[in-house]
């Protein structure tokens, strides 16, 4: 238990933190597993749309620095050279 009252209000914060990280990466193995099935599935209409929920996704937690900018630039790369794969 912390002595210095700005240490345990950095301690909440910390928690809050981690718990909105965890969501936002949780929520991003989701999406690529989705897409992945949908391409499976060769779903051209729900992967395409899967793509795009994926990409935004990244995105978003690149910009707030949930996840580097390389890795979220990787794994779009990974996912537009599969998506377009199954669609040639």
């Amino acid at each position: 238990m912390p002595n210095i009252k700005s240490q345990e209000k950095r301690d909440k914060q910390n928690l809050k933190r981690t718990e909105i990280n965890k969501a936002v990466k949780s929520r991003i193995k989701t999406l690529d597993k989705n897409l992945k099935s949908s391409v499976e599935n060769k779903d051209k209409e729900a992967a395409s749309n899967d793509l795009n929920v994926y990409f935004k996704a990244l995105d978003k937690a690149a910009k707030s620095g949930i996840v580097h900018k390389n890795f979220a630039a990787n794994k779009k790369s990974k996912a537009a050279k599969l998506f377009n794969q199954a669609n040639s």
